[in-house]
């Protein structure tokens, strides 16, 4: 492995341009552990500082990970989301079984908390009003790679079954729509990019200058009422969002008024 030094590219952009090539040949398996930085440094005959600056990238482009004490390893996960929220419905009002094989979600929190300022702005109410949140983590086997939260009205869970800290062995809005009794009917998701909080990022041991994702779900029921306000934050270098989609067939040209004479 070599640069050289006469090029236009950063030396550590080059570093990080092979490094990423060796793992996209296979060269280092999800998971394995790449030489130190100071053996890096010597074989590309470069500062560590540069080598160092290499790895920081690829930990934001979400390549590496980075254990502390143990070393820099190739990371073994890139969760693909498909269809933003609509996958927690299933295609037919049901669970995907296989989300539960792949990833899993624990339940971390359930209570009643100020609402931030678009939890607020969906439900129609003043900022900071008491809500009940469920919060909730998942994981792989070596990260966590989404924090959740879903905000309720008071007035419609007070004594139900969501204001215990207990999962129901069925997806949350089958739960929600039984014991509110309103069906859900549509939804709106909204994404963005932004820098995470200091406790995103520390839960999602990832560097605080790296995105994350941000979804904000909005689930109504059939008169346009918000039943639900769902957040969920995700490592944006570790994370594809996927929406597959029909496109419409050309509309048929219109007949000519058979009143009418073409010249």
């Amino acid at each position: 492995m070599t640069i050289n030094p006469g090029a236009a590219e950063f030396p550590h952009r080059q570093i990080s341009n092979q490094l990423k090539e060796r793992v996209r040949r296979g060269d280092w398996q999800p998971g394995e552990r790449l030489p130190s930085i100071p053996a890096m440094a010597e074989m590309f005959g470069v500062a560590k500082q540069t080598v160092q600056r290499a790895v920081d990238q690829l930990r934001v482009e979400g390549v590496l990970i980075t254990k502390p004490g143990s070393g820099t390893y190739v990371r073994g996960t890139r969760r693909r989301l498909n269809r933003l929220s609509r996958g927690r419905y299933g295609a037919h009002r049901g669970y995907h079984a296989d989300l539960a094989a792949r990833y899993r979600q624990q339940l971390v929190r359930v209570g009643r908390e100020p609402a931030p300022p678009e939890v607020a702005d969906a439900f129609g109410v003043r900022d900071g009003t008491e809500m009940l949140v469920r919060r909730h983590v998942v994981r792989t086997d070596d990260a966590t790679v989404e924090l959740g939260a879903s905000w309720f009205r008071v007035t419609d869970v007070s004594g139900t079954s969501l204001e215990r800290l207990e999962a129901f062995g069925r997806p949350l809005y089958q739960e929600a729509e039984e014991v509110i009794g309103r069906r859900y009917a549509q939804a709106t998701d909204t994404i963005s990019a932004r820098q995470p909080s200091r406790e995103e990022a520390e839960i999602l041991q990832i560097r605080p200058d790296t995105p994350v994702l941000h979804l904000l779900h909005i689930a109504f029921d059939e008169t346009r009422k918000p039943i639900e306000v769902a957040q969920a934050t995700w490592p944006g270098p570790m994370t594809t969002l996927t929406e597959e989609y029909r496109i419409p067939a050309p509309s048929p040209e219109p007949d000519p008024d058979p009143g009418l004479t073409l010249a």
